[in-house]
């Protein structure tokens, strides 16, 4: 079979080419420990210790008693904490679980994942969420480990700085859309490709209009009807901005241009992405919605891990719907696409002024169609980024400083509004 590098040098994830095939069992260390792709990936490694093992573990720190236990389970050599002031509540809680046992080595601060992501392994799971993630990426890149990354946002705000560090297959991603795509891909060489089609299952506002959702609470939002996640990504899966970061992540990791990468609902999350080549035939990736497959994917490539995720009943009848993107009520994916045009710093302002604006949501103090209203005005008052101008890591920090200062500040002004126009 031909590659995707065939006719051009070989896109940041390549399922043509393993990094680094290993044979026996590979150490694993696992970024966001505590949060949902960190526990499943755990559930993973503990059903197949002949092939992981688990070394190190780092996670924010509000949740110390669960790390302790992860630690102990899985005889870890380090543990880190994001949170300083976590460290008592950690170190408490190991103690208890290991008795006389050496407790291990405890890391804490904003850096402490960074230096787990460089420490020796094959693997670094990042599934940090947010654009904090950013400096692990960066470091598990450059100490040379498989990155399998289900962070977008370190990819989407720091795309340039990832490239220039990334090998080629050093990276394998981790969202079920990327990873349904990596694997389609493995069917043709990168000329094959005439489109990606990203999925999205709609998220719980499916089918509505944009004034219907002017009154929708928190509550609504994070009443999701397919996928379990955090707090965070689940309300950027109903205002469709977790799509539209998924099309900015396909376009950096396959090297495949904006208006080659389209969108559409598909209810069921049954089909998680397809890639339509230039014959006309379409691949599409599909599993019951579980995470488990794909992480195994991260973890395990190029080789499959054996019953990772369920798997369909074909024996049982079922419906799969798909429906074109409504871009008026969502007009996400749209911004997404018109930030990744841009470059530079346009895609870390937009990530940053949403993450803002979420967190304004989340706390009753913005409307539901406010937060895309906000992110649009802050990426317009941020202009176009100097065309050529190179990336640093202080760019982005400073661009997200700018972003998040504006957001709240127009955030405050709209929820002002509202409160005025129901008074």
């Amino acid at each position: 079979m031909g590659t995707m590098s065939d006719s051009a040098p070989a896109p940041l994830a390549d399922p043509h080419i393993a990094f680094d095939p290993a044979e026996g069992r590979r150490d694993i260390v696992v970024l966001g420990s505590t949060g949902s792709i960190g526990t499943q990936a755990i559930d993973l490694v503990l059903r197949n210790p002949d092939r992981f093992r688990v070394t190190a573990l780092s996670a924010a720190g509000g949740r110390a008693g669960l790390l302790a236990e992860q630690a102990h389970r899985l005889k870890v050599r380090t543990v880190a904490v994001a949170r300083e002031d976590a460290v008592p509540a950690l170190r408490e809680a190991l103690t208890a679980l290991y008795g006389s046992e050496p407790l291990p080595e405890i890391l804490a601060g904003p850096d402490a994942a960074a230096q787990l992501a460089a420490s020796d392994c094959h693997t670094v799971l990042n599934g940090i969420t947010g654009s904090i993630g950013l400096a692990p990426t960066l470091a598990a890149l450059e100490a040379g480990r498989t990155l399998a990354l289900a962070n977008k946002e370190s990819l989407i705000v720091g795309g340039p700085l990832v490239k220039a560090l990334a090998k080629p297959g050093q990276i394998i991603p981790v969202d079920s859309e990327h990873a349904a795509l990596f694997q389609a891909l493995a069917a043709g060489t990168r000329a094959d490709v005439r489109k990606l089609v990203v999925t999205a299952s709609g998220g719980p506002f499916r089918g509505r209009t944009k004034a219907e959702l002017a009154t929708v609470t928190v509550e609504d939002a994070l009443a999701h009807p397919t996928w379990a996640m955090g707090p965070v990504i689940t309300v950027n899966s109903a205002t469709l901005v977790n799509k539209g970061l998924e099309v900015i992540e396909a376009h950096l990791l396959y090297d495949i241009p904006f208006d080659r990468i389209e969108v559409v609902v598909h209810p069921q999350s049954y089909v998680h992405s397809m890639v339509e080549f230039t014959d006309g035939s379409t691949l599409a990736q599909a599993t019951p919605p579980d995470m488990r497959g794909p992480i195994a994917i991260g973890l395990g490539w190029p080789h499959r891990v054996a019953d990772a995720a369920p798997a369909f009943d074909w024996s049982q009848a079922s419906a799969w719907e798909f429906f074109p993107l409504d871009d008026e009520a969502f007009p996400s994916v749209a911004l997404a696409r018109h930030v990744g045009e841009l470059g530079g710093t346009a895609p870390a302002v937009f990530n940053a002024a949403n993450e803002e604006c979420v967190d304004a949501f989340l706390r009753g103090a913005l409307p539901f169609n406010a937060i895309m209203d906000t992110v649009t005005e802050v990426v317009g008052a941020h202009g176009t980024p100097a065309p050529g101008t190179s990336l640093t890591v202080t760019d982005v920090l400073e661009a997200e400083t700018w972003a998040r200062a504006r957001a709240r500040e127009r955030a405050a002004e709209a929820a002002k509004t509202t409160v005025e126009v129901r008074a």
